[in-house]
């Protein structure tokens, strides 16, 4: 997906400049104008907060780029799950099309060197995941955790928390978040 050219198609279709969207984000101008020209990869945090502006979730966004909304289904196949990661962060979103989500659930891929970005992440609901390999680094408030496949964590998410992943090999995880407009 062309994230860049997307906001900016988003953005026009909403009727906001550039500096609007800056403001309602709390980013600078230059900073909408670089995601938009693909400068910049923008974290995921990064573009929650863009969005945030609009206002748009992570999923309303990548499912206009689908062009698949509205349709309910029970079963998703593989390849049939939406990719809301940015940069090398997959997040394969299951459910994508249930209506009025109470939650998001995905298999979240962390590759070597990889985090949510330089911002802490803060939001209302909760979230929990389990590991299924790999290792991970995760910052809730002020305490860092390092969790190991088997592990599993749940938290309120309207505390600042950040994930990395600082070691050798990938880290695969199943989490949840509410509410559902991750």
């Amino acid at each position: 997906m062309d994230i860049g050219a997307s906001l900016k198609a988003v953005r026009k279709m909403r009727g906001l400049s550039q500096r609007e969207l800056a403001k309602r984000a709390g980013v600078t101008n230059s900073t909408i104008s670089m995601i938009e020209k693909n400068s910049v990869s923008p974290s995921i945090s990064s573009l929650k907060k863009v969005l945030a502006g609009i206002p748009m979730s992570l999923v309303e966004f990548f499912s206009i780029e689908e062009g698949r909304v509205g349709e309910q289904k029970v079963v998703y196949r593989s390849e049939e799950l939406l990719d809301i990661g940015t940069g090398d962060l997959v997040y394969k979103l299951i459910g994508r099309d249930f209506p009025n989500r109470s939650m998001s659930l995905m298999l979240e891929t962390y590759p070597p060197g990889t985090s949510t970005g330089d911002d802490m992440l803060q939001h209302r609901g909760e979230e929990g995941a389990y590991i299924l390999e790999g290792k991970i680094e995760l910052t809730v408030a002020n305490e860092t955790f390092v969790l190991e496949k088997g592990d599993s964590y749940y938290f309120n998410s309207e505390l600042p928390h950040h994930f990395s992943n600082p070691f050798s090999e990938s880290c695969k995880l199943v989490s949840a978040t509410t509410p559902g407009d991750f």
